[in-house]
């Protein structure tokens, strides 16, 4: 083996005990933190300085997709003027292993004066940080990854995952649910597979055929043409739907014994379709697409009329997959 993938392999063997080694962290004390930032008024500000302040950037986006507002604040331009942005409603979550960080030591009598709580995320949980805060998560680790024992790598590895422990945990006890997520992902994929409903891609009008159950095969051969559609609705005298007319119905009764273009679009029908409401997610209708193994599916309103029809090319048309 190479000694580059003997390196590689041991930074990821260091980094994974690391993160198992702090599941046992995991207690009371940690449930507090949770109880704690689930009644803030305010908005959690992370900091930390150097390599930790980058992984408190991304446990402060986190926090704001997941339904807890925060920024990131860099414990150095907070001495210059952005310690304004923090106020006494607020919580601040500082990152620093050692524990004893200038730029961030500086910044605990002004907190304490504004009145904001303090959360230290430690290596050293005998730190001068750790000893002011309100609460600690404890991030040590026995060793660092890198071969020189001094790059910050296992020690951020670490306050990453339990950066996001907090996160989720608190996602959880705040009750945030798929489609509050959604809100604050409109954009790109994960917006559209989240919040396109059925109705912003049903076919309607002269695109969904609808037809009376007495009307001749013919006749709706004709209309989906037209229609360019793969099947049409098929209703009652009232309107209802009662059935759905597609190609493989069609493939199934082309027998060569019988004249079926003349016979009456309920003798040949799928009688009882699947169908869909409008305001449901597109992403709900793929899966029922998918796992019944059917192309199209009608989109019905309260009363079981046809508004619409989903094609399972429309849903592809919409980028969802």
């Amino acid at each position: 083996m190479s000694k580059e993938r003997k390196v590689a392999r041991s930074v990821l063997d260091i980094e994974g005990k690391a993160i198992l080694d702090s599941i046992k962290k995991i207690d009371s004390n940690f449930e507090k933190i949770i109880a704690f930032l689930s009644g803030l008024k305010g908005r959690i500000i992370v900091t930390g300085m150097g390599k930790p302040g980058f992984i408190a950037q991304k446990i402060s986006a986190t926090l704001s997709s997941t339904g807890s507002p925060s920024l990131y604040l860099h414990p150095a331009e907070a001495m210059h003027g952005d310690l304004g942005r923090v106020t006494r409603d607020d919580c601040l979550l500082a990152l620093s292993n050692s524990g004893e960080t200038e730029e961030i030591i500086k910044l605990l009598p002004i907190v304490k004066k504004i009145g904001a709580r303090l959360i230290a995320m430690v290596g050293n949980t005998k730190s001068t940080l750790a000893r002011n805060a309100d609460f600690v998560l404890d991030s040590s680790v026995k060793k660092e990854a890198c071969s020189l024992g001094l790059a910050p790598t296992t020690s951020t590895t670490v306050m990453l995952a339990l950066g996001d422990a907090l996160c989720v945990s608190l996602l959880d006890r705040k009750g945030f649910r798929e489609k509050d997520f959604a809100f604050y992902h409109p954009g790109g994929m994960l917006g559209k597979r989240l919040l396109l409903a059925v109705g912003d891609i049903m076919r309607k009008g002269q695109a969904n055929p609808v037809v009376r159950e007495d009307s001749r095969v013919k006749e709706v051969l004709v209309k989906i043409t037209k229609a360019r559609a793969g099947s049409a609705s098929v209703v009652n005298k009232k309107g209802v739907l009662i059935g759905i007319f597609t190609d493989g119905d069609l493939r199934r009764h082309l027998d060569g014994k019988t004249n079926i273009a003349n016979k009456k679009i309920k003798e040949i029908m799928t009688k009882s379709p699947i169908t869909i409401k409008r305001e449901k997610l597109a992403a709900e209708a793929f899966q029922i697409l998918r796992s019944r193994k059917i192309d199209e599916i009608p989109v019905v309103d309260e009363k079981g009329r046809p508004i619409g029809l989903l094609d399972v090319q429309d849903i592809l048309k919409a980028g969802l997959v």
